[in-house]
């Protein structure tokens, strides 16, 4: 067996009503004051939550679906203003991650921007960023990436000053989810446990937890889209996309969010659904012995019935899965963002840029 290092700092609340027992969690975190982060539709939510919860000195409501550094800037005079030692992103992927960078930044006077592009260093002191996810799909309550946009420019950073000391996973937060967004995160969830099991820095325990979330998302995700109310799928749910989110910190992700960017940024896909339009293509570009072997530990028959299982997902919920869905596309543009994205050097099978044209040009 291979030589490994596994670390897991964020301490985990798991279980439906968790979010009642947030007065607890600022207890043991010794929280004084809080930041409350979230996007404009849960804003009636986080206020009656504030009632209920004094500590939360403030409420930063205006994320945008794809997170701006001046979002994570406002939120951090805030915190500042208020004399805030933690930060609460309430949400999914996009106010986590606003809560994160904010966090990082709230305690020191670098230039964000700055800092946002690698010029300057992150503040040594950070306020405690605390997650509670309300789809099952991100992850981003157990991982050091915050993905940022500046203007038209998106980073996903990595960098242990995002790891939340607390997360919050309460299933009955996804209840209210619409079943468009719940196939979107679903699909996003299982593309980041098959990419941390398939990505060549992969590693044992990390392997473990990507094989059950695989397993989990394939048994429970349709439930979860058809019928939006069952708490049993959503929990099943949340609990596959928390251990997904585990599976892939360490490992990254590869291949299938490498290209997810140039999708999001030039053809307007959300990220769930980005990252879904190439998954199946992967799966049969990545099969080898490891990925028929968490097939065959998941219970299907090889790589061809995976790849076939998420084709019908996206088809079932009328997911974009065709280059002619996208519009006008440039696809010498395309292709070559894909193929010189960082995370592509995580995929265990190198593709060149006419590869990645192939692919694509097969998606008519």
């Amino acid at each position: 067996m291979n030589k490994f290092v596994y670390t897991q700092p964020v301490k985990i609340w798991f279980g439906a009503g968790k979010l009642k027992e947030l007065g607890s969690v600022l207890d043991e975190l010794e929280v004084r004051k809080a930041v409350l982060v979230c996007g404009h539709h849960y804003l009636t939510h986080a206020q009656t939550l504030q009632q209920k919860e004094p500590r939360i000195c403030a409420i930063f409501s205006d994320v945008e679906p794809n997170p701006q550094l001046s979002g994570a800037v406002k939120t951090a005079e805030l915190a500042r203003a208020n004399g805030a030692d933690a930060v609460i992103g309430i949400g999914g992927g996009s106010s986590i991650d606003t809560a994160k960078f904010a966090a990082a930044i709230a305690c020191g006077d670098g230039d964000p921007e700055a800092i946002y592009h690698g010029e300057l260093p992150f503040p040594e002191k950070r306020l405690t960023i605390i997650a509670v996810p309300t789809t099952a799909g991100t992850g981003s309550e157990v991982t050091q990436v915050s993905v940022m946009s500046h203007g038209k420019e998106k980073r996903t950073i990595n960098n242990p000053v995002f790891m939340p000391r607390a997360a919050i996973v309460d299933p009955e937060m996804t209840l209210s989810v619409p079943p468009r967004t719940t196939m979107n995160t679903g699909l996003d969830a299982l593309a980041h446990a098959l990419e941390g099991y398939w990505s060549v820095n992969h590693q044992p325990i990390s392997d473990l937890m990507a094989i059950e979330a695989v397993r989990t998302i394939l048994a429970d995700l349709e439930t979860a889209w058809r019928e939006p109310d069952n708490l049993e799928a959503r929990s099943r749910m949340a609990y596959a996309s928390l251990l997904g989110g585990l599976s892939f910190a360490l490992p990254k992700t590869a291949a299938c969010h490498a290209c997810s960017y140039p999708l999001s940024e030039d053809y307007h896909l959300p990220h769930g659904e980005a990252c879904a339009f190439t998954l199946d293509s992967f799966v049969r570009i990545n099969a080898d012995e490891r990925l028929e072997a968490l097939c065959c530990a998941v219970g299907l028959s090889g790589t061809a019935e995976l790849a076939d299982r998420i084709r019908s997902l996206k088809e079932m919920a009328g997911l974009r899965m065709r280059l002619a869905d996208l519009g006008e596309v440039d696809l010498e543009k395309l292709c070559h963002d894909c193929a010189v994205h960082p995370l592509m050097n995580n995929n265990p099978v190198k593709l060149s840029t006419e590869q990645l044209r192939k692919m694509f040009e097969a998606l008519q």
